[in-house]
């Protein structure tokens, strides 16, 4: 298949050593009054209680001489990029490709893809929609005015303890956890800014079935690392969690409920997401621990506007009914999504448009350079699974995945643009 890259835009905030500033802040987006939960396409359950708080979060850096860039993230299943825009376009102050915006992929939250219900109808609410895109773009613009000159640590490493496994084959998961941590500059206090934690899991520990409206086991993190000593904002970045890497809430003092294929029941209590989600941050903050801060670093941004076919009759059928109007080329039934590559100090980030699946994370890991690899899932984009050719409808359980996913091209045709930004292969067109 012939590239389909359509562009590649590399803006280099800042090399060598450079002098850092950076904010943080926080905003809640728990709808009031209640809406049902969502945890992907059908009819989403009645919310009957909430556990936790939804919210928008905002971590800005800037080196010397630089623009700011963004990282936020927010408590939903997906926020599409149409939101994304909107958020993106009430922050006048950055160019739109300075601000990456991820979502955590709870799936105890409304929907923010207005699903269409089959009826000519839709299972979400735009006005929440709009209201959600507004206040990440509140969020940004409160870490913009709060930055300050700031000192960055960087670490990564296997988090411990029982927190993922892949449902499906469960060794099959990367257990690295990757933290920045930003705290100012001025000594001897060095209050703290944020601290973000990047680990693939889904925030599935209550799950949509339950009828409780709740960031999941991201919010008992936000919590420890917020109380905890150096803390700061706390954000959570996903990773390649795809098919199915979750959260390791199985009762596994009880006897298997198969077996054969080694499936527990589960535990679903806001208690076991308080051990998960306490756990990692935990672990984040132990492998972070020993990180030298260091007061200057590189800031890069590249990226890549990546076309992908679409051949899953469900997955065309929301980009082509939504109300939300995905952008989309119906001739050729298409839609492009952003890849970022950032280099923040030590740390390599790759962001993907959807959920990969374990395996293309660990390659993309493998590949690419310095000593902190990142990956951010969902990020400017949620378009389904994505899964490698060979991986696709290779086996029963694979059906669901690869029905929810744009088609079996989307994995290889993300390796080739991200290896492409990575430099290990030449893209067709590039502008400096």
């Amino acid at each position: 298949m012939r590239r389909l890259l359509l562009a590649l835009v590399v803006s280099t905030l800042a090399a060598g050593a450079a002098t850092l500033e950076a904010g943080a802040a926080r905003r809640i987006v728990t709808p009031d009054p209640l809406l049902p939960v969502s945890g992907g396409m059908g009819t989403p359950s009645p919310a009957k209680s909430k556990q936790g708080e939804l919210t928008a979060r905002a971590l800005v850096i800037r080196a010397a001489g630089g623009e700011p860039l963004v990282l936020a993230g927010v408590d939903l299943l997906g926020f599409p990029s149409v939101l994304g825009n909107r958020a993106r376009a009430l922050v006048p102050r950055l160019a739109p490709e300075r601000i990456v915006i991820g979502a955590t992929h709870t799936h105890s939250a409304p929907d923010t893809y207005a699903f269409p219900d089959g009826r000519g109808g839709h299972t979400g609410s735009l006005a929440y929609m709009q209201f959600v895109a507004e206040q990440v773009a509140g969020a940004i613009n409160d870490a913009l005015d709060q930055m300050r000159p700031a000192e960055i640590r960087v670490a990564s490493g296997e988090a411990k303890g029982k927190i993922a496994y892949n449902y499906y084959a469960p060794d099959l998961y990367d257990r690295r956890a990757g933290i920045i941590q930003l705290r100012e500059a001025a000594a001897p206090r060095h209050a703290p800014i944020a601290t973000l934690v990047n680990y693939a899991v889904h925030p599935e520990v209550l799950g949509s079935g339950q009828g409780v409206l709740s960031p999941d086991l991201a919010g008992p993190l936000y919590d420890r690392l917020e109380a905890a000593a150096g803390g700061g904002v706390a954000i959570f970045m996903n990773g390649a969690q795809g098919g199915m890497v979750t959260a390791d809430n199985r009762n596994l003092h009880q006897s298997p409920r198969d077996p054969l294929r080694a499936y527990w029941d589960d535990s679903r209590t806001w208690a076991e997401c308080v051990r998960i989600g306490e756990l990692l941050a935990s672990e984040a903050l132990r492998i972070v621990s020993t990180a030298a801060w260091q007061a200057s670093a590189a800031v890069e941004n590249r990226y890549a506007d990546v076309r992908f076919p679409v051949s899953s009759p469900d997955m065309w059928r929301v980009i082509r009914d939504s109300p939300l109007r995905y952008p989309h080329d119906a001739e050729a039934r298409t839609v492009t999504a952003r890849v970022n590559l950032l280099r923040i100090g030590d740390a390599q980030i790759l962001t993907i448009p959807g959920e990969a699946l374990p395996n293309i994370g660990l390659y993309l890991k493998r590949r690419m350079p310095g000593p902190h690899q990142f990956l951010f899932g969902l990020t400017n984009d949620a378009f389904g699974y994505i899964l490698t050719e060979v991986d696709f409808q290779s086996f029963p359980r694979y059906g669901y995945v690869s029905r929810v996913s744009l088609g079996e091209q989307t994995g290889e045709i993300l390796i080739r643009e991200a290896l492409a930004l990575l430099g290990t292969r030449r893209a067709d067109r590039v502008k400096e």
